[in-house]
């Protein structure tokens, strides 16, 4: 299979997704090279920190064959990776060209619903629409197609997550909750009180492509011996959700899940 190909529907029927949650689930088996399950696979999303795969890959992209990255860059990216800084983010965001580097990102990849953030939100890289499908496209290149340097350098980040991004938010729900060892996360959070961009933005969801306003939590990354399966789980709550409501559906919505080659559950 490749990066372009189509995800056939599967597993759908067995994910109990809960009352007023929108959700989109891919999980992919590399053994097999299958996907074993899918729910709204291809339903857009605001990326929330997911992006930031995005971000390190185009800032990595051209620095072949040796790939080096200088101290401070790597300073910036680790905190990045393993915390989710934003403001780390933000500088790649304006230094690399903004929504320039999620288009040269989709180009590269053949991502196929990966866009950037609205015309009206130039700024804001946590707007960018990505999808479950597409978030394992990127996964698999990682993984299967990345100069080797680029897989270690970002994977050895993303299998050592802190507890708490830098804005205090417990990261461990949905994949660090549920499995005991041998994953890797990339998580997402955005509109909870007290994240960043907080109510910054009071457009309707029927004003641009993807819902900017209901509170979204995102769970991404890599589970079982050497990155056996790929899971991606995308969530939007209804309005006012607590973050531990939410971090605890996501987390029991990934426990359901059927993931191949899994260590023992917590």
């Amino acid at each position: 299979m490749t990066l372009r190909d189509e995800l056939p529907a599967l597993g759908a029927d067995d994910v109990a997704v809960p009352p007023g949650v929108t959700a989109g689930i891919a999980v992919f088996d590399r053994r097999t090279g299958q996907f074993v399950q899918q729910v709204n696979a291809d339903h857009r999303f605001r990326s929330a920190s997911v992006v930031k795969l995005l971000i390190v890959l185009d800032f990595l992209w051209d620095r072949g064959p040796a790939y080096a990255v200088p101290a401070a860059d790597r300073t910036r990216l680790e905190v990045m990776l393993r915390s989710s800084d934003d403001h780390a983010a933000s500088y790649y965001w304006d230094h690399l060209g903004g929504a320039a580097i999620v288009d040269r990102m989709v180009a590269r990849l053949g991502l196929t619903h990966t866009a950037g953030p609205p015309a009206t939100h130039p700024g804001f890289w946590g707007y960018v629409a990505i999808t479950a499908a597409d978030t394992v496209r990127i996964y698999r290149y990682i993984l299967d197609q990345a100069p080797s340097p680029v897989r270690e350098y970002v994977m050895d980040l993303l299998h050592r997550p802190t507890r708490h991004g830098t804005d205090g938010f417990d990261q461990y729900f949905g994949i660090a909750s549920v499995f005991e060892r041998d994953f890797s996360i990339k998580q997402g959070w955005s509109g909870f009180q007290g994240s960043s961009g907080y109510r910054s933005d009071k457009a309707k969801p029927t004003d641009v492509p993807v819902d900017l306003v209901s509170e979204a939590l995102h769970t991404t990354g890599t589970v079982g011996l050497d990155d056996r399966s790929i899971v991606a789980v995308f969530t939007l709550h209804p309005a006012g959700t607590e973050y531990e409501k939410a971090y605890a559906e996501v987390t029991r919505l990934t426990a359901a899940l059927t993931v191949p080659g899994v260590p023992d559950r917590r």
